[in-house]
């Protein structure tokens, strides 16, 4: 299992306006492609960065399906996020490897 991981920073003015587009458009448009087993957003609290900081966690059960996620959704779907707040956010994304533990 995988876990893709995108933080991101908005700008103070847009971030309730940000968390209601995720919640009703984006996320369900991710879950749709059918590449991820689960979602989850998280409020960063103790964030020194200015804006608001969000982090979106979805689940792939294998790289496949990660990848067919990056090469046929992804490119569309960052788009749209560009295009509804161009320049009022920073991303970065990270992909993880569920370890066991022991």
């Amino acid at each position: 299992m995988l876990l893709y991981n995108v933080t991101l920073i908005i700008e103070d003015a847009v971030s309730e306006k940000w968390l209601e587009w995720m919640q009703e458009i984006h996320i369900p448009k991710v879950m749709e492609t059918g590449m991820f087993v689960s979602s989850r957003l998280l409020k960063v609290i103790d964030s020194p960065n200015e804006g608001v900081t969000f982090c979106t966690q979805y689940v792939a059960e294998n790289l496949e399906n990660y990848n067919t996620y990056q090469d046929k959704y992804a490119p569309s779907l960052q788009a749209d996020l560009n295009d509804e707040f161009a320049n009022q956010f920073v991303a970065f994304r990270t992909l993880m490897e569920y370890i066991d533990i022991k």
